[in-house]
């Protein structure tokens, strides 16, 4: 479990691609020890088990499903990723509860520049509204994001300076793709309310 609050980014040094799985090594400045090995990172949305560190890179294995769902598919050398280490017991959680589940992808279908922030929309296939309400949290490659407004095939989000500094959104532009992941708890109502 994580809470979208990044603090780190790293950059993809190695990714080997085969038909049913990958290889992903990432060169970042986040320090890891060995019995941490094992352990759940929040790579840009997807949750992937650390394999094995060195000083600077840091080693994880994608499934065929994983990669299936998510950016890796299309990732290349140098991407730029998200980072966050799973919550500890105790810990303040300032963003939402974050599975590391990506659901889907999204294409970028607009960026406005308004200020110093960004207007982002989003496209989404109308089936997955039910798991949207303005104001309510979505994670987009592993940012807890707020969702500014619901609009016919999408869903828009507004990007603070702040955001943009510390993530790899600020490296976003229109037709990119990004990891998806709705907010938990209203998987599980929706899910009730069946």
């Amino acid at each position: 479990m994580f809470n979208g609050i990044i603090k780190k980014t790293g950059k993809i040094k190695t990714i080997i691609k085969k038909k049913n799985n990958c290889i992903l090594e990432i060169k970042s400045s986040m320090k890891f020890n060995y019995r941490e090995i094992g352990e759940s990172i929040c790579c840009s949305g997807a949750c992937l088990t650390l394999e094995s560190f060195n000083k600077t890179v840091s080693r994880f294995y994608i499934s065929k499903e994983t990669l299936k769902k998510t950016i890796f598919k299309h990732s290349k050398k140098s991407d730029v990723i998200n980072l966050e280490k799973s919550l500890k017991y105790g810990n303040r959680v300032s963003g939402h509860y974050v599975q590391g589940h990506v659901d889907l992808t999204s294409k970028i279908k607009n960026i406005v520049i308004i200020g110093k922030s960004w207007l982002i929309t989003f496209s989404l296939n109308n089936n997955y509204k039910k798991y949207l309400i303005p104001k309510g949290s979505i994670t987009i490659n592993g940012v807890s994001l707020t969702i500014a407004k619901i609009i016919k095939n999408g869903f828009q989000i507004s990007l603070i300076p702040h955001t943009l500094k510390l993530t790899n959104l600020i490296y976003l532009r229109k037709s990119d793709i990004v990891n998806v992941e709705f907010d938990v708890l209203s998987k599980y109502i929706k899910n009730f309310l069946k």
